[in-house]
């Protein structure tokens, strides 16, 4: 199983994906474990980040409307997994 690390932001040493990775840990989103992840490749984390921004800030459905169809999704991922173990 492969192991990847999370970098503090102290190890970041790109002025740009250390403050993608704080805006991560002050506002939750998205997630920073994630974000600490991605900081050992910068075009992963630009490309991460700006998605993530410009579904925020420029997406047709409302935040509330986007977090409910977000968990939709997500508790709905099993059946097409086999991992939900219902049948």
């Amino acid at each position: 199983m492969a192991r990847i690390s999370y970098l503090h932001p102290d190890q970041v040493d790109d002025p740009e994906m250390n403050q993608w990775l704080q805006d991560a840990i002050d506002t939750g989103s998205p997630g920073p474990e994630n974000q600490a992840i991605r900081a050992h490749n910068k075009v992963v984390m630009r490309s991460f980040t700006q998605l993530i921004r410009t579904m925020r800030n420029e997406g047709v459905l409302p935040q509330d409307l986007r977090e409910l169809m977000r968990a939709r999704i997500a508790t709905s991922w099993g059946r097409m997994f086999s991992t939900d173990c219902h049948y």
